[in-house]
């Protein structure tokens, strides 16, 4: 079983590259984005979060349910859902300006599990109190035996030298960790996390693990926009860790050739979600 924790919102995203273009609502949040992408592959996918009432908040709740993510676990509350406006560049790469004061996902009262798979990451990890909460339910999940699996995705508005540091804190129950080259420098030294996933946008996924290190390049494709690339990559990452069964001594033992075919199967995924407007990740019968 996997669950991921954090936040779902709303990005508002420019019809087109105009300054003035119009702005269409488009479901989103990086953990929305994973648990949805994992359901979509057919993974057994639980989210974690709190969930608004309002319009929003609904069809944020079905999008997942129709991809059958079970949202058992999930709050549900009358605060309205964060919006996130995107701004996109001629190349296509996203930047975002967030409205989440007083949003649902921030009062969010995450539970552990015992097992299986726990994923972290975004916007939820940068707003208190709900942060201090998945930070709690990361370590304890850890403690029980889960894989936790953390993607920051540091968001400019908010890589303060306060969440640096909370980041740094949770790196003690992580067993993967997945960062874009932008972020590898913020966070600094990570020798200690037994894994890490590098995005390297155009260039492919590298990966260093106990077996060394190995770069796979990606596919070539005509880029529509960048979102939700970096969640495609987790999604699929955590897909193949679960689909081939690995306990923790498993993933740790994974040898050069099987972890380039998981960063295939990832940079493929990743093709696909960047081939198409917004985080439309693929689906299993897409990747056959």
């Amino acid at each position: 079983m996997i669950t991921v924790y954090g936040e779902a919102l709303v990005d508002l995203v420019p019809q087109d590259r105009s300054p003035l273009a119009p702005l269409v609502p488009a479901l989103g949040g990086g953990p929305f984005n994973v648990a949805r992408a994992l359901g979509r592959l057919g993974a057994d996918v639980s989210f974690q979060s709190r969930l608004s009432r309002d319009n929003f908040g609904e069809a944020l709740a079905q999008s997942l349910l129709d991809a059958h993510v079970d949202l058992t676990n999930c709050g549900r509350g009358d605060e309205p859902t964060t919006l996130a406006v995107t701004a996109l560049a001629e190349n296509g790469s996203a930047t975002y300006t967030f409205y989440v004061d007083g949003t649902a996902d921030r009062f969010a009262q995450p539970v552990p599990v015992q097992e299986g798979y726990a994923v972290f990451g975004t916007l939820s990890l940068a707003l208190e109190p709900a942060s201090l909460r998945y930070a709690e339910a990361a370590s304890e999940s850890a403690k029980h035996g889960a894989i936790v699996c953390l993607d920051p995705n540091i968001r400019p508005a908010f890589a303060s030298e306060k969440h640096r540091l909370f980041l740094r804190g949770l790196l003690d129950s992580v067993t993967v960790l997945k960062l874009s080259d932008e972020e590898v420098e913020f966070l600094g030294d990570t020798s200690h996390v037994p894994v890490v996933v590098t995005t390297l946008g155009a260039d492919g996924l590298r990966v260093r693990a106990p077996f060394g290190t190995v770069t796979v390049p990606s596919p070539k494709v005509t880029v529509a926009d960048t979102i939700g690339a970096g969640d495609t990559v987790m999604a699929a990452l955590v897909h193949q860790f679960d689909a081939r069964g690995l306990d923790r001594d498993g993933l740790l033992a994974l040898g050069e050739e099987e972890w380039c075919d998981i960063l295939t199967f990832a940079t493929r995924a990743a093709a696909i979600t960047v081939s198409r407007t917004g985080a439309d990740t693929p689906f299993a019968h897409e990747l056959d």
